[in-house]
């Protein structure tokens, strides 16, 4: 999902009254998010580039597929026809000489060997069924004006829960090539663990390692999708239920939920189970929903936080057998009730035979006066 936020100005400097120097704000603002970075996550971008450049590739197509697949992008020095500049964002972040760029064309065949055996595997334990995934997300942006205008695409990318296997288990990412919305009509292997880039058809034709189908899903979706934790086929088929209900005329394949075996950190998970226990006594938060799966399992989704998972265990067994049995709680409910109304009608009964067995005051002075005047 993409979170942000908007920070407005009117660019002027209350002090002087003139306008705030807005000149290479880009670059500044690219510099600012580059210290940022390296300070939480110890990113530094200067070695991210250089360890890509020291890659082994065998053509200019495959250094560019690198590049654009580590968010950057290969353009032409207007200035130097024989050189190349790299870009992130559009800012320039090294020059670079023809010469500079070493092709090398040498196999490995032993981790060829690994590569055909590593996908002639895993092709069969996870999906290899390809989906197209569409980003409309610039056009959204747009005013209505620019959108009648543009003659615009949304942004395709094909996807299969086996590439994000080899990716996330591995570092093998797979990398189609296609035009416009069509078929993909080859791939590319970058092999993040030995630091080489090569072509997908040398290991395995992609026709055998992938099935092509013409299911489609929006990016935003798929990105919220792909948080989900789904560890196993039960989770996987509850949350693909859950979204055939919620809009059924655009239907989620099963081979388009990605198994994730990743926890929810500990605040999260936190929050999730205080309102999910909240949830069950009063059911009042939209982003909650409880499921009965076909083995007779409840589950838990929390949308917001692309959650999925048990309830039992999520809010513990007492409150399940609540959950399960709303006339427990009511009897519970009834039985304190009838206890109070006991205990108030016994100290009524005991103030009542106290103030019988007392006497008054008033008639003990009384009798007192009567025998004074018999004397």
């Amino acid at each position: 999902e993409n979170n942000h936020i908007h920070i407005v100005t009117t660019r002027v400097d209350k002090q002087t009254g003139k306008k705030i120097n807005d000149s290479y704000e880009k670059l500044k603002a690219q510099k600012a998010l580059a210290n940022t970075l390296e300070k939480l996550y110890g990113i530094k971008p200067e070695e991210v580039l250089n360890k890509l450049l020291n890659y082994k590739m065998s053509s200019l197509h495959q250094f560019e597929t690198l590049l654009n697949r580590n968010g950057y992008k290969l353009g032409k020095n207007t200035n130097d026809a024989k050189s190349l500049t790299i870009l992130k964002n559009g800012v320039i972040q090294r020059t670079l000489s023809g010469d500079q760029i070493v092709y090398d064309n040498r196999k490995n065949e032993r981790r060829t060997k690994q590569l055909k055996a590593i996908f002639s595997k895993y092709k069969e334990i996870y999906s290899n069924k390809v989906f197209k995934v569409e980003d409309f997300r610039k056009q959204e942006a747009m005013l209505p004006e620019e959108k009648q205008k543009a003659d615009w695409t949304p942004k395709i990318e094909f996807e299969s829960e086996l590439q994000k296997k080899l990716r996330d288990v591995f570092g093998i990412d797979l990398v189609f090539h296609h035009k416009d919305e069509f078929q993909p009509f080859g791939y590319t292997v970058i092999d993040h663990k030995t630091g080489a880039v090569c072509k997908g058809s040398e290991l395995m034709k992609m026709n055998e390692l992938f099935e092509f189908t013409s299911a489609k899903m929006d990016k935003k979706l798929f990105e919220s999708l792909k948080d989900y934790n789904i560890p196993n086929d039960e989770t996987k088929a509850v949350l693909q239920r859950f979204l055939k209900d919620r809009n059924p005329k655009n239907e989620i394949q099963y081979f388009m939920l990605f198994e994730n075996k990743k926890l929810k950190n500990k605040d999260t998970f936190t929050a999730i189970r205080n309102d999910v226990k909240e949830y069950v006594k009063i059911q009042n938060n939209k982003d909650v929903n409880i499921i009965k799966s076909e083995e007779g399992k409840y589950y838990v989704i929390y949308s917001r936080l692309h959650y999925i998972g048990e309830l039992k265990p999520m809010i513990g067994e007492k409150q399940y057998q609540e959950f399960l049995n709303p006339q427990l709680e009511s009897t519970k409910e009834n039985k304190e009730g009838n206890e109070l109304k006991k205990a108030v009608n016994e100290m009524f009964f005991e103030l009542m035979r106290s103030s019988a067995n007392s006497k008054d005051p008033a008639e003990n002075e009384l009798k007192k006066r009567r025998k004074k005047k018999g004397r």
